[in-house]
């Protein structure tokens, strides 16, 4: 069986988890929606990355750069920050640190988010590669979490594949 591919439950994808959070960072706020990410990826891999940081530009893109380069991971999830809020910074440092964007993906989300609730509308996440690193930012609430990733959890094996090298070439299987 290729890499990537879950072998016996256990999956070798490797996944960050960032949570943007000034309330959270300084240990005021427990982060429920980042413990829903973790519960919700078991399948695809293994969290090795795990941070609250707050909603500061130059800390959020550290992170990501830090998180895809040094620790080389396949996918990183991004909760919070997305909104309109003064200290809603992570689509603009994800922008910042990306080398590419997946459009695809925020669409999608946003597509079935407004579904449910029109507010969806008001989201400014964004989705992107920096070098093998798949990075997607999610809304800050649990139930935003499960929502979106229930929208791009069955394409992520796939996606993760091919970025990664991991698969054969797009649209060979």
């Amino acid at each position: 069986m290729k890499a990537g591919k879950i072998l016996g439950g256990e999956s070798m994808y490797k996944i960050g988890i960032v949570t943007m959070s000034d309330k959270g960072a300084r240990g005021e706020r427990e982060d429920t929606s980042g413990a829903a990410i973790k519960e919700l990826v078991a399948g695809l891999g293994r969290v090795e990355q795990y941070r609250v940081v707050p909603d500061d530009p130059e800390v959020i893109k550290n992170t990501l750069i830090e998180f895809a380069d040094q620790h080389a991971l396949d996918l990183i999830l991004t909760t919070g920050g997305t909104g309109l809020g003064p200290r809603d910074n992570t689509p603009e440092a994800t922008l910042a640190v990306i080398h590419r964007q997946v459009p695809g993906l925020a669409e999608a989300i946003r597509a079935e988010s407004l579904k449910k609730t029109p507010k969806a509308m008001l989201s400014r996440a964004i989705s992107g590669i920096r070098g093998k690193t798949l990075i997607i930012n999610l809304p800050g609430s649990v139930k935003g979490v499960r929502e979106c990733l229930e929208v791009v959890l069955p394409v992520l094996p796939h996606g993760l594949e091919i970025l990664t090298g991991r698969g054969g070439e797009c649209g060979s299987g």
